[in-house]
């Protein structure tokens, strides 16, 4: 049976070739292409992956500039101004995922869905590196009875290169937004000024400077758990790894704060960490998502809905692949 290829807009940037080789490793027969607006370098990027095809990707037409071209998916990796991606996707109802609006960017997003929310599924992906926040946080939260604080810190090494998307997309939502949104006492609320300044100690206890932001992870993470404070901080700087003399390495500090099952006071400290940096669970994440929404999995394809990456990834099976592609969970002294 000859199946439909999934579409990576963008693919021929880090984070889509990542995504492209956990594919390609995992599914060999299945068919990609590789969209973006530079035909030459879609092509190159098809070559290297393999049994890809490089296509010209047109976000001013109706059709994306590709005609009747057969699709089984279509992931994007860079923020559509336009919704052209995901207009197409809901014509054709094939599911989508998007990995660069913020939440104060998914109006548009959201506003499709609404219109034609039975077309297909749609994943508002902009979790930090696509589930590898969310999922090790809601897995650790059941050793709580109920969570009072959640904090989360990235630390993204000054030398692990993004790409000009992903520069563009923390750019934006560093410096161009003025406020973010953290949830306070079970009230969300903005912040902004100096109050964006905050600091939290790395994997090997150094502390960092760092400002707020506010990925998908915060809402989604406030509302499954119900914790009445919920942040999300960035530091760029020198990771762990990099200061013991080793490559630098991506690193993600969960902070939970609340009672166990026996209701006395429970604090825990980890960390999710990647020896390659951020992109690789990126991909993965992307990846695993897009198997699940198609039913690559082996599983039944996901029905039309509005989606965060979390609500579709099973935790097994992403912390096996996880493990698989040299990700780490590690518990930290000073919870």
């Amino acid at each position: 049976m000859t199946l439909d290829p999934i579409l990576l807009i963008g693919g021929a940037g880090i984070v889509g070739r990542q995504a492209a080789r956990f594919l390609r490793e995992t599914h060999p027969g299945l068919p990609l292409l590789i969209g973006g607006r530079d035909l030459a370098k879609a092509q190159r990027a098809a070559a290297d992956i393999g049994d890809a095809e490089g296509v010209t990707v047109d976000l001013t037409t109706d059709d994306l500039g590709l005609g009747e071209l057969p699709i089984r998916a279509i992931a994007i990796f860079f923020t559509d101004t336009t919704t052209a991606a995901l207009r197409f996707a809901q014509q054709r109802g094939v599911p989508y995922i998007s990995i660069s609006p913020a939440m104060y960017e998914t109006g548009p997003e959201v506003a499709a869905y609404m219109h034609r929310p039975d077309a297909a599924p749609v994943v508002l992906g902009t979790e930090w590196l696509v589930g590898a926040t969310t999922i090790p946080t809601l897995e650790l939260a059941k050793t709580f009875r109920c969570i009072d604080t959640i904090r989360i810190g990235a630390l993204l090494d000054e030398q692990d290169e993004g790409g000009p998307a992903s520069f563009d997309d923390l750019e934006r939502q560093t410096q161009a937004i003025p406020a973010v949104q953290v949830r306070r006492h079970g009230a969300w609320i903005w912040r902004s000024g100096d109050y964006l300044k905050t600091s939290f100690r790395a994997a090997d206890g150094t502390t960092l400077q760092a400002t707020g932001l506010s990925p998908h992870d915060v809402f989604g993470l406030a509302t499954v758990t119900g914790a009445s404070n919920v942040e999300f901080n960035l530091a760029i700087g020198v990771s762990s790894s990099r200061r013991r003399g080793e490559p630098m390495s991506t690193e993600i500090i969960i902070e939970l704060a609340g009672e166990d099952h026996s209701g006395h006071p429970l604090r825990t400290r980890h960390a999710v960490t990647h020896p390659e940096g951020q992109m690789p669970l990126t991909g993965l994440g992307v990846t695993m998502v897009l198997e699940r929404l198609t039913g690559l999995d082996g599983n039944p394809a996901t029905p039309a809905g509005l989606y965060f990456p979390y609500q579709l990834l099973d935790p097994a099976d992403y912390f096996e692949r996880f493990a698989q592609a040299g990700g780490r969970l590690v518990e930290l002294d000073g919870g």
